[in-house]
């Protein structure tokens, strides 16, 4: 049903460079020009013409309006047919036939695609090769169905291009943020492997501080005093930040970040009508090298002759609570 093809249609075409939509349009020229061009008996298809059609012709006659659906899907089931058979200038000659319907994807998808127009005309090739390869051809509505496996495909690549982190200059790399960096909950979890603090201190500061829970309720669910647990979380916050600042000490003092940090977590000398002034201490040793941060033991942290009592074991004179209501302290 269709003439026969010259030797030049056999060479390689399309070859150059250029977009894939160039390089298709001018691989389907190279097929409808000359003497004996690529062609399809007419009076095969009703509809069309009792003569031999040239493709480019051919083309333009299922663009028309007129054209019954029953035409249509009778010459592109002919015309797949050969291609999946033959392959070659015929797989060629399919796309070219309907450059009219994915020009307008191409065009749609590129003005929106971050990188080069012709990767995403590419994908939107190679999706309209799988479908001219897997479409139903017994089912009407064969043209529709191969455009829209083009569009899924270039829809795809175009939603992982947009969605994709935004490319940099080999220079620059990320790093990881300067301690301390994370989630609260994991700053004071590091805290506890280290053995600054125990799990029941992280759970009072994290309970009271983060998630403002009165310290009176906290005491009473532990069934332990209002003083003990001022006292508790008073030295478990001193121990914290000195743990905290040794972590920032060896930061890039440029980095605004970390000078921040280190600001925050100066040591307090004074709390002015706020209250008592705590004391706090780095964990150095006596050369002043920085060392493994540990938990302080129950003989530095309980007074001399002083009972033992309370949350921790941690005696002392407690604070007086006149009110249930939490007194703000230095941390």
């Amino acid at each position: 049903m269709e003439s026969k093809i010259p030797h030049a249609h056999s060479a390689r075409v399309g070859s150059g460079n250029g977009s894939p939509l160039d390089i298709v349009r001018d691989a389907f020229t190279l097929l409808i020009t000359g003497p004996m061009p690529l062609a399809v008996d007419g009076r095969a298809f009703p509809g069309l013409p009792e003569r031999t059609i040239a493709l480019d012709e051919l083309r333009d006659l299922l663009l028309r309006r007129r054209c019954p659906l029953a035409t249509r899907d009778a010459v592109w089931a002919h015309l797949a047919s050969r291609a999946r058979a033959a392959g070659g200038i015929w797989t060629v000659a399919c796309v070219g036939m309907a450059l009219p319907a994915l020009a307008p994807v191409c065009r749609w998808m590129g003005a929106r695609f971050p990188g080069d127009p012709s990767d995403i005309h590419a994908e939107i090739m190679a999706g309209f090769l799988r479908g001219l390869a897997t479409t139903d051809l017994d089912r009407p509505g064969i043209i529709v169905r191969m455009r829209w496996v083009a569009f899924r495909a270039g829809h795809a690549a175009l939603y992982e291009a947009l969605d994709a982190p935004t490319p940099v200059a080999s220079a620059y790399r990320s790093f990881p943020p300067p301690p301390p960096w994370g989630h609260p909950d994991l700053v004071l979890a590091r805290a506890i492997r280290w053995g600054v603090i125990t799990q029941t201190e992280a759970d009072l500061i994290g309970t009271t501080r983060l998630d403002r829970v009165p310290i009176t309720d906290w005491a009473a669910s532990r069934r332990t005093t209002l003083a003990a647990a001022y006292k508790a979380r008073s030295r478990a916050e001193s121990r914290l930040a000195a743990f905290l600042r040794d972590e920032v000490r060896d930061a890039d003092r440029e980095d605004p970040v970390g000078s921040q940090v280190r600001a925050d977590l100066a040591p307090t000398t004074d709390c002015g009508d706020d209250g008592p002034r705590v004391r706090t201490r780095s964990v150095t040793d006596t050369q002043g090298s920085p060392k493994e941060p540990r938990a302080r033991s129950s003989r530095e942290s309980t007074s001399n002759g002083a009972p033992r009592r309370g949350l921790s074991s941690r005696g002392g004179t407690p604070p007086t609570a006149s009110s249930g209501q939490e007194v703000r302290r230095c941390a």
